[in-house]
């Protein structure tokens, strides 16, 4: 500043200049103008920011609203005794809730040292956290401290759970909301309602939500077990589940557990002595070790259990539930599911069916293979194991895709894709499953209440849940075990058939003209009851039966045996199939049976005629412990007579003690069963049952190839007696009890009929019967008085081939069967049933073709000649050994004491 003389004359001229007077006045008015729009920019940011600040806050959940609870949770499933037998979980439900009674004191100050270390000092949000999380990232650059509560991570979890894919904006906004309702949170939940909530919420490593779960994937124990160290392991797992991963990164979670126990150390949660114990603990070597005893994080579920889901979504879906809102509700709503699974039982059916010593030496290997090629310019060829086998079948027509070994089928392979495979090729993918053979399948069924309590779905390693289970999903064809439920038993119930009922084992033929065979061979057994039929399995009488008793009879009776794959009509392949048809004696159906409807059957059988829906579980139970499937009531309806239920299971004990089944006869009980084979060994079957339990075991190859051996064509057989011969072996004798109705009655076994004194003396048996039924006619077979050598039927007056003596005729054949038999006439049988004008019937002895008017024709000697030179040629050739014994000359006037007619 210029204070002299010039200077202040020049100041003076400034202060008096106009110009200079109006240029301050517009800087001043300038400067006010900025001023202002400064202070009206701040209070208009402010009340914007006031206004986006309220409106964030009046757009957050309602408070009274919220439910912090965590919401998905593992299903379990127990057995009878109480044991869980398996976990179902899908993506963020591996959570087990606990209370916090359970939750050790060391655990809780873990989180809160490590994670919220003012966390009972705060009110859901801590100033100073935010305040040290902001210097350090204005000092560092890096903001990426947290500084969330425990209260804020709970909400960020159960609230706000998207956040994961939030922008920033969303970020700002879901923050300020979430710190928002923390606040709230505080006010209306306390302390430790928070942190229990918090506990049970977390993502923990290893596909495990809250601390439950976790401690039993670490550690294979209750979380209220978990020592000191153990909960420092747990807390410091939160931060990053995946880094922090005790399993397959100790050496971070080491760093990290060392800090928590730093923290509860200097806050005051344990002493010097606890900190340095926990710091000297090998927690780490435990964890692997569980790890390899637990099986990782793979579990297979059991056939039972992959059948028991399958059960429990149906009945879900049957609830009202749609399939979605079921699927998630039993792999993420933390059901209960009470099985109906004896644990003893279904151990002895793993125990024989996983010994490989049990199966026939010899066992083959059943190929599946896919393969994915790249060609050099970019292309990519899927092969299937259709196009393999069709591969090998231009070389062997027989090829089937069974290998007998492992190193055959790798070499197969190598040469398929050396076949397929050009230079500058490469594998994309592979794909190999070689499943042993022949397979297997058991379900056994306590038939008193309908529970199923074990079962065996295949055999080999179970190499993932939910795969093929050949005891529930497989149709297969029952075979012979169709006879008893599809014919006899509603023969026996409804048409007037008992066990001691003859048909004649003769060449028999279906409505289509095609020759029923015997599984024994083309020799036929004449006259057999019922109760011989079912002991021998005899094909021939069992499509006889059903024939008189009409298919569409035994196709109504078995639906009411429960079964949901027989075919009533149906078009596959612009053919019509049905059912109701002979065949279905012989079990010949349309798509087959499955072993556990099977085994349901019998199990009716079993239970005196009244049949149960066969269950896997007794109720489910939802993680609130309200019952919302209830299923201990049985289902059950009674489908035979326990008269019928009686005669069949005597029937079928004669199968046990000297029939086709005798094998699986242990000794120890009473034992009903029958066995099941069809047309060249493809599927073999037992189903049976004691008065404790019922079982079906199917013997098999996948791809329906032909059983060879003997081993293999009898280990259905084999697998029931090892099997049930275990689970009885502390059981008390029991045999079969006769129910009111029954009677026993003696027979003649040759015609079922009232035996005549003198005739029947030798065919005498005692039979039972339902009352009512015992037969009033007398024997119709066997006859007092002379036969005819050459018809080989009672003979005329004037037959010149007559003998006498006491002789077995052929019966009378129904009508509805007489079409079937071979070149059936009358004269067949001894007997015709002859009816008159006025609707009366007579039965007529049928007596040879020797009349008065035959033998007064015409030479008459030369043609008796000629019928006793052909009744010697038949005789020769039949037993040419006697016939070159016989004296020259020999005249045969008279009919050898054994013949009978129909032999």
């Amino acid at each position: 500043m210029n204070y002299g003389k010039r200077g202040i004359v020049n100041q003076a001229k400034e202060l008096n200049s106009g110009t200079d007077k109006w240029g301050k006045k517009f800087s001043l008015f300038g400067f006010y103008i900025l001023l202002s729009l400064i202070i009206g920019f701040f209070i208009i940011g402010a009340s914007a920011g006031i206004g986006v600040f309220n409106g964030i806050i009046a757009t957050a959940p309602d408070i009274t609203n919220i439910d912090v609870t965590p919401s998905g949770f593992s299903t379990f499933v127990y057995d009878t005794e109480g044991n869980q037998t398996a976990k179902l979980v899908s993506t963020d439900s591996n959570r087990i809730p606990v209370t916090m009674d359970m939750v050790p004191e060391n655990l809780a100050h873990a989180f809160v040292a490590i994670e919220d270390e003012r966390f009972y000092e705060h009110n859901g949000i801590d100033i100073q956290g935010i305040i040290r999380a902001a210097v350090r990232g204005i000092t560092t650059g890096n903001f990426s401290e947290g500084a969330s509560t425990i209260t804020q991570q709970l909400l960020k979890n159960n609230v706000f759970s998207g956040w994961t894919n939030e922008t920033k904006l969303q970020s700002v906004k879901r923050k300020i909301q979430e710190q928002y309702l923390a606040i709230q949170l505080e006010k209306k939940m306390s302390k430790d309602d928070i942190l229990i909530n918090y506990m049970n919420t977390i993502n923990l490593g290893s596909n495990t939500l809250g601390v439950q779960a976790a401690s039993l994937r670490y550690f294979n124990k209750s979380v209220s077990e978990l020592t000191l160290s153990e909960c420092a392991v747990i807390a410091g797992i939160t931060q990053n589940p995946s880094r922090f991963n005790p399993i397959t990164h100790p050496e971070n979670n080491t760093e990290r557990r060392n800090k928590v126990l730093r923290k509860m150390l200097e806050q005051g949660y344990i002493s010097q002595v606890e900190y340095d114990s926990a710091m000297a603990d090998d927690v780490y070597a435990r964890i692997q070790n569980v790890n390899q005893e637990t099986g990782g994080d793979s579990t297979v579920n059991s056939y039972f259990v992959d059948a028991l889901t399958n059960e429990v979504l149906e009945d879900l879906i049957d609830a009202g539930y749609n399939e979605t809102q079921a699927y998630t509700l039993l792999y993420s709503g933390g059901l209960k599911i009470y099985s109906t699974q004896d644990p003893k039982i279904q151990a002895i059916c793993d125990e024989v069916y996983t010994d490989e010593s049990n199966y026939p030496e010899g066992t083959k290997y059943l190929l599946a293979y896919e393969l994915s090629v790249q060609s050099a310019d970019g292309t990519v060829t899927n092969y299937s194991s259709e196009m393999f086998t069709s591969y090998f079948k231009e070389q062997k027509s027989s090829f089937n895709m069974l290998f007998n070994s492992s190193e055959d089928a790798d070499a197969a392979i190598e040469e398929y894709k050396a076949a397929v495979m050009s230079e500058g090729d490469t594998v994309l993918g592979e794909k190999i499953n070689l499943t042993p053979q022949p397979q297997v399948s058991l379900t056994i069924e306590e038939q008193s209440t309908g529970y199923i309590v074990a079962m065996v779905g295949g055999r080999g390693a179970k190499t993932a849940s939910r795969t093929l289970n050949r005891a529930t999903d497989s149709y297969r064809q029952p075979g012979s075990t169709f006879k008893v439920i599809s014919t006899y038993a509603p023969g026996i119930d409804s048409a007037g058939l008992t066990l001691a009922t003859v048909f004649n084992d003769a060449p028999f033929a279906y409505s289509n003209g095609t020759l029923v065979r015997n599984w024994w061979g083309s020799e036929y057994r004449g006259l057999n009851n019922v109760r011989a039929a079912i002991r021998d399995s005899m094909n021939v009488i069992a499509v006889e039966a059903i024939t008189l008793i009409t298919p569409q009879l035994a196709f109504d009776y078995l639906k009411n045996f429960g079964f949901t794959t027989i075919v009533e009509k149906e078009v596959i392949n612009g053919k019509t199939f049905s059912d109701i048809q002979q065949s279905t004696a012989l079990g010949g159906l349309t798509k087959g049976v499955k072993n556990f409807e099977l085994n349901a059957a019998y199990a009716a059988i079993a239970n005196g005629g009244v049949y149960i829906e066969p269950k896997l579980y007794t109720k489910v139970v939802d993680h609130d412990g309200n019952v919302i499937l209830d299923n201990t009531q049985a289902n059950s309806k009674r489908i035979l007579k326990e008269t019928t239920a009686f005669l069949l299971t005597s029937a079928m004990q004669d199968v046990v003690t000297s029939g086709t089944g005798g094998s699986v006869n242990f000794g120890t009980t009473a034992i009903a069963g029958k066995t099941g084979t069809t047309s060249d060994y493809v599927d073999v079957w037992f189903a049976g049952f004691t008065n404790y339990y019922t079982a079906t075991t199917w013997t098999g190859y996948d791809n329906n190839a032909k059983m060879t051996n003997s081993a293999e064509k009898n280990l259905s057989k084999t697998m029931w007696r090892k099997v049930m011969e275990k689970i009885h072996a502390d059981l008390p004798y029991s045999s079969f009890s006769i129910p009111d109705g029954i009677v026993s009655a003696t027979v003649c076994s040759r015609s079922g009929k009232q035996p005549i004194a003198g005739l029947c003396d030798g065919t005498l048996y005692t039979e039972y019967f339902e009352e009512g039924t015992v037969p009033t006619e007398s024997c119709d077979v066997h006859y007092a008085g002379t036969m005819c050598a050459i018809d080989g039927c009672p003979s005329t007056e004037s037959c010149p081939f007559k003998t006498a003596g006491v002789f077995e005729l052929t019966p009378e054949v129904p009508a509805a069967l007489q079409s079937g038999f071979v070149n059936y006439t009358p004269t067949n049988s001894a007997y015709t049933t002859v009816t008159d004008e006025n609707g009366n019937t007579t039965t007529v002895l049928n007596t040879c073709h020797h009349t008065a008017e035959f033998m007064a024709q015409q030479g008459i000697d030369e043609i008796i000649a000629a019928e006793q030179a052909a009744a010697q040629a038949a005789a020769a050739a039949a037993n040419p050994e006697a016939a070159a014994e016989a004296p020259p000359e020999t005249v045969v006037d008279t009919v050898p004491e054994n013949v009978a007619a129909g032999n």
